[in-house]
């Protein structure tokens, strides 16, 4: 019997297992899935119309009936996804090849002929309407009623109450109406027999299938987003040990791991290169099509691609603490959050199906007492025609399709959203206040100027203080060893050097004395004659530029001047920040000190590129660090919301239209009626404009 082997719990935000045979696909050959693992990586279910409903085991959601989803994607919940989409499908399919014959048989009194009365009333045709109508309604449509079932039960009545209800009746209206027709007064009969309605119940069937495949798509197509961002990542991994390189699961990688990265191997985790170069392609971050160059001390990130060149990196950051796991996780999360505009829908629902239940009965008596004959016939259609077409389905979809769609968009662009809730919020903000490193700038200080007195060559300023700042790992002194390089200068040796803590820094660099920092470190070094450099960097500072006072051979030699540049996207943004009517402040402060600032906010946004303290507080990422990006998630807020409005509007619109048509008060004016078949496509068509208008943000210009 194979040996049993440890296992770690696996960071459980980006590896769900739901079952036994899942979990066993993570373990090695030789490991056994036993109950305490099972039960260790057991997945959550969740609804995806209503989050804060969760649980251990699958099943439906009490309020709304729902089936519940895993909560986290995987290929799993993609499989569980795609077979419950089949099972739709299949019914649909079904469905509608039954349906069609018995549609046939109900309208043959149209063919003209003897062929007309020998099928119109025959028991033939009405028997065999039954037969086949009742695969339609007790199989195909058998979830809808265990749904209606179910919201009765927990008190929680919504859409499949009133579709099992207007179904149910004319299903056995038209049975009892065969089997028993002599129950029915005799104004309702013709030669003995009795109105049926079974091609009613079987169409109504074959709406809502079409409907629910509809939506159910639209929802798997909206998960596209998150699908291509799990695509981005590698299934192994190469990882360098003693023994040699071997291939392991990406499940496997443990922090502290080296791994080996060959040309165009997608990097499978966050980390640091620690041997060789490359070039590698950050489009998923940056939104920049261009390689970036990375050395030994270069952060990577998982699913970005590698270039041509070849190193080892150590691992630091795995599953779902990887910058595309947090993307990943924040965007499913995003996408299953609810804005509080949809409480006034959860609100309307709760009140509208018991007011259309009242209506419908209304409908029955006022029928009844006041109809035309056959007045049983029209107050059970008419009934059933009101329940049929106030079905909320587009309710329920106005504001969670539009937040899935409408967060989706947004992360195609890298900006990414936590939840519903920023979205309506951000859409009312009137005033953004920003830090201005990382944000309005580059963050990187850059060598902007080197000037001299007393004979000296700015190259050679450049070259002597630069060899010197090789010793520091100051960003000042990064941003003057890489501008020498830059301008292609050959770097010394240095000698004898000696650092003062954020004043200045000494060497000896080819048997030259060489000092660098501030005028008060070299006036204690004994440099005299600072005057005239220290007028010129007046006029420099004013400028925003920091001056770094040279001497060499114990003479003042020079000035170098380092920036933090402006982003070239700066300017631009800022205008459009101000055409969509926000002002704009800057505010000081760096790293974590900006994350007490973000919690006093109204919408916390920050950048990809900051801290990671600051990306947990915030209620947007802008994950490519560009102030552009605010712009997009001002836009895609008000795109977001005003959408949600206009479905909304719609459906409040059409409802209180729909509901007296299908009650018949147009009848006394213009003899009209609405078929429950015609409401039942009325209802799927008001599903399939709100569904159709939420695509309409995957289009939106951010």
């Amino acid at each position: 019997m194979p040996q049993t082997s440890q296992v770690s719990k696996c960071d459980k935000a980006m590896s769900y297992f739901c079952s036994d045979h899942c979990l066993q696909r993570l373990l090695s050959p030789h490991t056994i899935a036993t109950p305490a693992m099972v039960s260790q990586f057991k997945g959550v279910y969740t609804c995806p119309m209503c989050p804060e409903i969760e649980q251990d085991e699958p099943g439906d959601r009490p309020k709304c009936s729902i089936t519940l989803e895993p909560k986290n994607l995987t290929a799993d919940t993609d499989a569980a996804k795609d077979a419950e989409i089949r099972d739709m499908t299949m019914r649909l399919w079904i469905a509608t090849a039954l349906t069609l014959p018995v549609v046939m048989l109900a309208m043959a009194y149209l063919i003209p002929g003897p062929a007309r009365q020998s099928w119109v009333d025959s028991q033939i045709s009405r028997w065999l309407q039954f037969a086949l109508t009742t695969p339609v309604v007790l199989w195909a449509g058998w979830p809808f009623f265990r749904y209606g079932w179910r919201s009765v039960v927990t008190r929680h009545l919504n859409m499949f109450t009133l579709i099992s209800i207007g179904v149910g009746a004319a299903f056995l209206f038209s049975t009892v109406a065969i089997l028993m027709p002599d129950l029915f007064p005799h104004s309702m009969q013709h030669e003995g027999k009795v109105a049926i309605y079974f091609e009613t119940a079987a169409v109504i069937i074959v709406l809502v299938l079409l409907g629910q495949v509809f939506e159910l798509r639209a929802c798997n197509r909206e998960c596209m987003a998150i699908k291509a961002l799990l695509n981005l990542l590698p299934l192994m991994a190469r990882q360098v040990t003693a023994g040699g390189d071997q291939e392991v699961p990406l499940d496997r990688v443990k922090v502290g791991d080296q791994l080996r990265i060959v040309p165009g191997d997608k990097v499978p985790v966050d980390g640091l290169v620690v041997q060789g170069h490359s070039s590698v392609e950050e489009s998923m971050i940056n939104g920049e099509p261009f390689p970036v160059e990375k050395t030994v001390g270069d952060k990577v990130m998982g699913g970005t691609v590698n270039g041509s060149g070849s190193f080892i990196m150590r691992a630091e950051r795995v599953g779902s603490r990887t910058v595309l796991g947090q993307m990943v996780n924040m965007l499913a999360e995003a996408q299953r959050s609810r804005a509080p505009i949809q409480n006034l829908a959860d609100k309307v629902t709760t009140i509208f199906v018991p007011v259309v239940l009242v209506l419908s009965v209304l409908t029955f008596v006022l029928w009844i007492w006041l109809g035309s004959e056959p007045k049983l016939a029209h107050a059970i259609v008419n009934a059933m025609a009101v329940l049929i077409i106030a079905c909320p389905c587009a309710l329920s979809l106005a504001a969670p399709m539009s937040i899935m769609v409408g967060v989706g968009r947004g992360a195609q662009e890298g900006v990414l959203v936590k939840n519903a809730e920023v979205l309506e919020r951000l859409e009312k903000v009137t005033m953004i206040v920003m830090d201005k490193t990382g944000i309005l700038k580059e963050g990187k200080p850059k060598l902007i100027d080197v000037l001299s007195i007393g004979g000296f060559e700015t190259t050679e300023i450049l070259r002597l203080a630069a060899s010197l700042e090789q010793s520091s790992e100051h960003p000042f002194a990064e941003a003057i060893v890489q501008g020498a390089r830059d301008q292609g200068i050959d770097l010394a040796a240095v000698k004898d050097c000696r650092s003062v803590k954020g004043v200045g820094l000494l060497g000896s660099v080819e048997n030259r004395a060489v000092m660098i920092g501030t005028p008060d470190f070299l006036r204690n070094e004994k440099i005299a004659g600072l005057e005239q450099l220290e007028a010129s960097a007046v006029k420099l500072q004013e400028q925003g530029k920091t001056a770094i006072f040279v001497a060499i051979d114990g003479k003042p030699s020079g000035i170098l001047t380092v920036a933090d540049p402006i982003k070239s996207t700066t300017p631009d943004a800022i205008i459009e920040l101000r055409s969509l009517g926000l002002e704009f402040v800057m505010l000081n402060g760096n790293g974590n000190s900006e994350t007490p600032d973000l919690s006093e906010a109204e919408i916390r946004i920050a950048m990809g590129t900051g801290t990671d303290v600051a990306m947990e507080s915030a209620g947007i990422t802008l994950v490519r660090g560009d102030l552009r990006g605010i712009v997009q998630a001002v836009r895609l807020s008000r795109a977001t919301m005003r959408n949600i409005r206009q479905n909304l509007v719609f459906v409040f619109f059409y409802s209180a239209l729909g509901i007296p048509v299908a009650a018949g008060v147009l009848y006394p004016f213009f003899g009209l009626l609405l078929s429950p078949i015609i409401a039942g496509a009325a209802m799927s068509l008001s599903s399939v404009t709100v569904i159709s208008n939420a695509w309409r943000l995957r289009k939106v210009r951010l």
